[in-house]
């Protein structure tokens, strides 16, 4: 429970309401059962009329109404301290992907991701909102207890003081069992969860390959596995619950026969104190089985923020930023110096890599697939950081400009624009950097190509489409992108060929797009039609991750691989 209580100590004036909450509350509980035992030793042992015991009835609801306007209070400030919490966990893990997208993609299935983010975060919410409250409320009531019921009999004082160990030592027996199987329960959860989501993303293909009948069989060992652990804790937290029942029920059994005996048998003690002692005996009991639940339900947190420390500790290249800012409406000078990149220890290696970038040039980087391409617009963009080198803009490395100041100059169009769920409009949009109005919206869809397709739909702009673009055609896609940057007006443009795999007439209308917005910005591409390539003021030519070779298209004619390549008729996609 370490990094539980380190995300607890930042809440210290949270967990201070509560002490003094559970410090009203005890007295109420026991002025509660002051006023009943008092009513009913009036009434029926002392014969007073029911007239003169109102004013104590009218203190009875008074504590009753205390007391449950404390418990409310408890539970809600709980719940705060849960949620709170909650959100920083949620925040740190959604900073972390954020850091580095890329390999946060390439790490792992999407849907544990969204397990640990959703499933595992809202588990730790019962620590928070159950078992510290209780935990506090049980520190102090039952110590209260105690000391009355010393106060009025020292013998049934002892006897709760000796009973009192037993519920915590079963509790924390069970608790550790409950942990593992907690653990275990998380587990199947999150695998579950990661083979749902990539079947879902993979239907289609699933289908068409005839293994939708295998893969369902894999869903369903999956989600038996989560159903049997789950059952596992449940089966624990029954036997635990009628345990400590039985340990409770036990202590006030002991307490109503010591009373009763000395009441009756020995007459050593009044009435009052007896029946007083009695009432207070369930209440002690029950703070501390209460504490047995939460602390029941606080061991599987403990499964859940292990999965959770296990996201926030993976190694990452963190993409480092500074507070330079950079010049608007100009493009950067910009230069690799030995910049290399490896994924993880003994992956692929691009680089190193030196090159040179002048204002408005537009370059193309060629080679065959898997030989870096993507990995160097992935560096220049920003999105991962050099493992050695730097990338410089204007003769400073990229890493002292701020972010925000580096991505509102950038466009990044890959092959698989991202669309989400929204409406046409509120998708150009994403690329303003500020609040674009309607007709600069109109004018960046016009400007793509957008036009025809616009027109033809019944709501124009404000029609919805699908996550992920669910509606819309490659090409289509790919001009809704263009509009983003033409709303944006980069100065810099990454292109990951765009137009592969889409028909000639479409490929016209994204490359005129592409051709206006280069006027204003500097273009790297990577090119797999040999007329981008010619069109290129420089090209790069990648093989496994080194640079083959590079300059223009009439210079790298006499290279015997760019030939190999040029009668290809396409840049090795």
């Amino acid at each position: 429970m370490n990094q539980l209580s380190q995300y607890a100590k930042q809440y210290k004036g949270t967990q201070l309401l509560m002490t003094v909450i559970a410090i009203l509350t005890g007295t109420s509980i026991i002025a509660q059962a002051y006023f009943i035992v008092k009513i009913v030793d009036e009434v029926f042992l002392n014969g007073s009329s029911f007239s003169s015991v109102l004013p104590l009835f009218g203190w009875l609801a008074v504590a009753l109404i205390a007391r449950a306007m404390l418990t409310f209070a408890n539970g809600r400030s709980g719940a705060w301290m849960a949620a709170k919490v909650k959100k920083q966990i949620r925040e740190q893990l959604l900073e972390k992907y954020a850091r580095n997208p890329v390999q946060a993609s390439l790490q792992g299935q999407s849907g544990r991701k969204v397990s640990v983010l959703m499933d595992a975060v809202d588990e730790v919410d019962s620590y928070f909102s159950k078992y510290i409250p209780q935990l506090i409320l049980t520190a102090i009531i039952p110590l209260m207890i105690i000391i009355t019921a010393f106060w009025f009999d020292w013998i049934s004082g002892t006897v709760l003081l000796i009973s009192a160990p037993f519920i915590p030592l079963f509790f924390i027996i069970i608790g550790i069992k409950t942990q593992k199987k907690s653990e275990e329960q998380l587990e199947q959860l999150s695998a579950f969860s990661g083979t749902f989501l990539d079947t879902l993303q993979g239907l289609t293909t699933l289908k068409l390959f005839g293994q939708a009948k295998k893969q369902r069989d894999t869903i369903e060992d999956s989600s038996l596995k989560f159903r049997d652990a789950t059952l596992e804790v449940l089966k624990i937290a029954f036997i635990s619950s009628l345990a400590l029942e039985y340990i409770s029920m036990l202590g006030v059994g002991l307490i109503a026969l010591e009373l009763g005996l000395r009441l009756i048998y020995f007459e050593s003690v009044t009435f009052f104190t007896a029946f007083f002692v009695l009432v207070l005996a369930p209440e002690f009991y029950v703070a501390i089985r209460e504490l047995g639940n939460a602390f029941h339900t606080g061991r599987g947190s403990i499964g859940a923020v292990k999965l959770i420390e296990e996201e926030l500790t993976k190694d990452e290249d963190r993409v480092v930023w500074g507070k330079e800012k950079l010049e608007a409406g100009k493009p950067p000078h910009m230069t690799l110096n030995q910049t290399a990149f490896q994924y993880g220890e003994d992956g692929f290696m691009i680089g190193p890599l030196d090159a040179e970038f002048k204002p408005y040039e537009n370059i193309a980087l060629i080679g065959k697939s898997g030989s870096g391409k993507s990995t160097a617009l992935n560096l220049l963009s920003g999105l991962i950081a050099p493992s050695s080198g730097q990338i410089m803009l204007n003769r400073k490395a990229l890493s002292e400009y701020e972010e925000k100041s580096w991505f509102d100059q950038l466009s990044y169009i890959s092959q698989q624009p991202f669309i989400f769920s929204g409406t046409l409009a509120d998708n150009i949009a994403i690329g303003s950097k500020q609040q674009a109005t309607r007709e600069e919206i109109e004018s960046a869809a016009e400007k793509a190509g957008l036009s025809p397709l616009i027109k033809d739909l019944q709501k124009g702009l404000d029609t919805p489409v699908g996550e992920g673009g669910r509606g819309l055609s490659g090409g289509e896609k790919q001009r809704l992108a263009l509009a983003r940057a033409f709303l944006k007006q980069p100065s810099v443009i990454l292109f990951d060929e765009p137009t592969t795999g889409l028909d000639l007439k479409t490929e016209q209308i994204l490359t005129a797009s592409m051709e206006e917005l280069s006027k204003r910005a500097t273009v790297i591409t990577v090119a797999h039609r040999l007329y981008t390539i010619r069109q290129a003021d420089q090209i790069l030519m990648l093989e496994d991750g080194k640079l083959k070779t590079r300059g223009d298209h009439t210079g790298l004619l006499k290279e015997p691989a760019y030939q190999q390549m040029v009668q290809g008729g396409a840049g090795h996609e």
